[in-house]
């Protein structure tokens, strides 16, 4: 399997209520930083992550987080 499309060099930094969300991992959504089901036929597949507390959070695009879907500052390196 390939690396994912890199959306950006930079994180997304969202207010998000509780709930349960799918993050994409292939690069390929249009609705970035969430999946929209453009994954099909990449090998790769969303990640499920819920929030329990309305928090802001840094969710990342450049794909190669070491934790995702949250950023660890890997798109500094790119």
């Amino acid at each position: 399997m390939s690396d994912a499309k890199i959306a950006d060099r930079q994180p997304e930094i969202l207010k998000l209520m509780p709930g349960t969300y799918w993050w994409c991992a292939c690069g390929h959504s249009k609705s970035q930083p969430f999946c929209d089901g453009s994954h099909d036929g990449t090998g790769f597949e969303p990640v499920r992550f819920e929030i329990k507390v309305s928090r802001n959070v840094a969710l990342c695009l450049c794909k190669r987080t070491g934790n995702p879907p949250f950023c660890d500052g890997t798109h500094s390196d790119l």
